[in-house]
């Protein structure tokens, strides 16, 4: 019997979130998403063995301050990551500007800019790449110019309509809304146990999915951050769903019938609603969840990237 993920890929993209080159060439996903937390865990690897020697030895021959090259090398490093994944899948790899530019609206297109030339340097393409950006005001204004650059972003740590709707309006190429991370808030605060149908993570992501889908909107759907299968299942037929190893396997053993459960001829309607920064900060104010997991997930990612950063410093005090 074909399994559940056979299923689910033909009515979804499936996307690896890892940095395990062992999985992805296991799992075959189309494409693959990274963050600071897997490029720090897949540099801990053997197979980046090489790749750590090569980054060391070349910031050892940079100019420019002990911080700013430590930066320089950790920045090689996250695309030697990006780089071997392009290689493992037909589609497109996402590489994350630095967390601590979250707020900061030119140094997000100039890290972004910045990232797409080491690409470019290795002979991977724009078109094989998504620059991943939070969620903030500042980084769905720096995806706007992106955008019009002919760079295509991939807007992350997204928990809210409110940041949805932002993201449509300045035409991302993709957003990837949290659904574990809702739940396990809703789970903290209420004391509940969450089903599936009731999983306010899914939730939230099947009302994009249908305010998008019946107001013509051509940004993609990316549903992330998955606790448990049935999370996924559950959002069967989205545009793309970006899982971990550990959950693609689960849903690879699996059988049974998979239904789906998003499609834009399903979509129930919503009226369009025009966000601008007044209406965004406030919206933003009025959810304490979106709020507190927006800024959790900036701090939890500026603390792997200082993780990088520390690494590197001693790899190259050590060479």
């Amino acid at each position: 019997m074909t399994s559940k993920l056979d299923q689910l890929r033909q009515m979804t993209t499936v996307v690896a979130d890892t940095g395990d080159i062992e999985a992805v060439t296991r799992l075959k996903p189309v494409d693959c998403t990274t963050n600071p937390t897997i490029v720090l865990k897949a540099l801990g690897t053997p197979m980046f063995a090489d790749a750590v020697k090569e980054a060391v030895s070349w910031g050892k021959s940079q100019n420019g301050s002990s911080e700013g090259v430590v930066a320089a090398v950790a920045d090689r490093l996250a695309i030697s990551v990006g780089a071997a994944l392009v290689g493992l899948v037909p589609g497109r790899v996402s590489t994350e500007v630095d967390a601590d530019l979250s707020f900061d609206t030119e140094a997000s297109i100039a890290k972004a800019r910045q990232i797409v030339a080491a690409y470019k340097e290795r002979g991977i393409g724009q078109d094989r790449i998504l620059i991943k950006l939070a969620s903030t005001w500042e980084g769905i204004r720096a995806a706007e110019v992106l955008q019009k650059e002919g760079v295509d972003c991939n807007l992350t740590l997204l928990f809210s309509k409110a940041q949805a709707i932002a993201c449509a309006d300045a035409k991302v190429f993709l957003i990837s809304p949290f659904v574990g991370r809702i739940m396990d808030w809703y789970a903290k605060s209420t004391g509940k146990t969450y089903t599936a149908e009731d999983d306010p993570g899914v939730l939230s992501v099947r009302s994009i999915y249908d305010y998008y889908k019946t107001n013509g909107i051509d940004t993609i759907v990316m549903g992330a951050s998955f606790r448990n299968v049935g999370e996924i299942e559950a959002l069967a037929g989205c545009d793309r769903l970006t899982i971990s190893p550990a959950l693609l396997e689960e849903l690879s053993k699996a059988e049974g019938t998979l239904e789906r459960k998003l499609s834009p001829d399903k979509a129930e309607k919503q009226e369009p609603v025009k966000v601008d920064e007044k209406t965004f900060r406030w919206m933003m104010n009025e959810d304490a969840m979106a709020t507190e997991k927006l800024s959790e997930g900036i701090r939890l990612f500026g603390k792997d990237l200082g993780a990088l950063r520390a690494m590197v410093q001693k790899e190259l005090a050590a060479a």
